[in-house]
């Protein structure tokens, strides 16, 4: 994947993500992070020589977090997004998918 390609995809999910939010439609917010992750985790993952990484957000996702040589910052980002809702389809309060995911990519595909 070209650098342009997955920065216009991540930039295109991100959008969506705020865009979501600003809605007050933060099940979707979430679900635009998650393939934000996703396309940040296809880019590492072939700067780092692995081409056969699964096709879903989600198993990218454990896939990275399984990783030896994931940073040991990177990969406890990558578990709040495999956190699941409470009974209230909400994440803990800290949490905010948008944030974090836009801080895994300054870790692990800065400039």
């Amino acid at each position: 994947m070209r650098q342009n390609d997955w920065e216009s995809e991540f930039q295109a999910e991100i959008e969506h993500a705020i865009s979501a939010r600003g809605k007050r439609n933060e099940g979707m917010a979430r679900v635009c992070a998650r393939r934000a992750a996703g396309i940040i985790l296809k880019a590492y993952f072939e700067t780092q020589g692995i081409y056969d990484y699964p096709e879903s957000s989600y198993d990218r996702l454990r896939l990275f977090r399984s990783l030896p040589t994931t940073p040991i910052d990177a990969r406890e980002l990558a578990n709040l997004f495999l956190l699941q809702v409470n009974i209230d389809h909400e994440l803990p309060p800290d949490v905010d998918l948008i944030r974090e995911v836009q801080q895994m990519k300054e870790m692990i595909l800065p400039g």
